[in-house]
């Protein structure tokens, strides 16, 4: 059983005790750290938490804490996260890790120097159909992964120093397209370098001076490439869709917006719907365990498992300074207009390139297969490429030959 001291206690950090508390359920929260005490005393007694401070050193260095967990606001990361190294705990973060790739490298660092147990919370990484996906991914099903495309939308986030770039850092792309590069870089494969961008992003609805809208493309090593698009004004509640496209198959995932549970009010349903749903009324989108369905549970049970058997667990801090440094790319292409090289200090992955052209089907010794369809009138068609001239001839005969 581990002891938390849970730095913040605002949205998140209420999603992370009740996945804690309420799930694997050994784990708990010893401490809570607040800014202002009333919130603080509040949280601790919603979830029975034995202590609340306003002193986050005083949360880090309690002698019975063996587990530090960040839900704090991007710009204070840095200070917790070193704080905890050098107390010699296990620090768990939230996403983003930093405001910038150089403060995610000085975490990594940091942790890696004290020899402490660190893990990168990044839940959609963590999601059962996510898990599942990459089950599929990694036996072969889709064959090699050339495209993935990841969309996380909704009409902005909960608190206020969100939309205050001093404390948050940025503004969609540093809060979203963080989640949707970490799970394109799961489908692709963490080993396969991200060589550069190309990103749009403007403030198109909001009145602040961070991007409230960007699309963004990473191209990997292998050719393949990721697409995401992120939004803090969308209508209609929140959308978290992932696809992926391979040699061999295709994988399509609606997370949240269509979870297969729908309802119709009149009269409302008396509280809470979703997270960012906007109404109360109408058809309405809930979710059946909140939590379990954007990743928590897997998320902590990994963390935790890993740490008792003094493993590695699916996300670290290494993971958090990669899509930090793939985010500092995108920002910079966003003001340039131009493709811009990822930019890693630090790479532990694969340093030879797999070869682009190696995905030819031969069809027999003269001629490669460029696509065999079965087409209306019951004939198979085949289209070839000629090895040697190039000349592209199709063939076509009885579905039975």
């Amino acid at each position: 059983m581990a002891r938390i001291a849970m730095l913040g206690s605002g949205f998140i950090a209420r999603f992370y005790t009740r996945s804690l508390h309420a799930q694997r359920s050994r784990d708990q929260v010893h401490i809570i750290y607040a800014r202002k005490e009333e919130s603080g005393k509040k949280f601790a007694a919603e979830f029975n938490i034995p202590k609340s401070t306003t002193d986050m050193a005083e949360a880090i260095n309690d002698p019975e804490v063996d587990a530090v967990v960040i839900a704090l606001p991007n710009n204070l990361h840095l200070e917790a996260v070193i704080m905890a190294a050098e107390a010699g705990k296990a620090v768990l973060c939230t996403k983003p890790l930093g405001c910038t790739g150089d403060e995610a490298r000085q975490m990594l660092e940091a942790v890696e120097k004290a020899g402490v147990f660190h893990g990168y919370l990044e839940d959609l990484a963590y999601t059962p159909k996510t898990l599942e996906a990459l089950d599929a991914v990694k036996s072969g099903a889709v064959g090699k992964v050339l495209w993935t495309r990841s969309r996380e939308t909704h009409p902005g986030p909960h608190s206020d120093w969100f939309w205050d770039i001093n404390q948050s850092g940025g503004g969609a792309i540093l809060d979203l397209a963080c989640h949707c590069i970490e799970v394109s870089r799961n489908y692709i494969g963490k080993n396969v370098r991200p060589v550069e961008v190309m990103c749009w992003a403007d403030t198109l609805v909001k009145p602040i001076e961070a991007e409230d809208h960007a699309i963004g493309l990473v191209r990997y090593e292998t050719g393949a490439v990721a697409q995401f698009e992120v939004s803090w004004a969308f209508r209609g509640g929140m959308d978290l869709r992932d696809e992926l496209t391979g040699t061999e198959g295709t994988i399509r995932i609606d997370h949240f917006l269509r979870t297969g549970f729908e309802m119709f009010t009149a009269v409302g349903r008396g509280g809470y719907v979703a997270e960012k749903a906007e109404m109360e009324t109408g058809w309405l989108f809930p979710v059946g365990d909140e939590v379990h369905d954007l990743g928590y549970t897997h998320m902590f049970t990994d963390m935790f498992n890993t740490m008792e058997k003094g493993s590695t667990p699916m996300e670290t801090f290494y993971d958090g300074y990669i899509v930090n440094a793939v985010m500092d790319a995108c920002l910079k292409s966003a003001k340039t207009k131009q493709w811009e090289p990822v930019e890693l200090a630090i790479w532990r992955g694969n340093t030879e390139v797999t070869e682009k052209g190696s995905l030819k089907v031969e069809f027999d010794a003269d001629y490669w297969l460029i696509k065999e369809e079965l087409v209306p009138g019951g004939e198979i068609k085949r289209i070839l490429k000629h090895k040697e001239s190039g000349k592209i001839v199709q063939q076509v005969m009885a579905a039975n030959k």
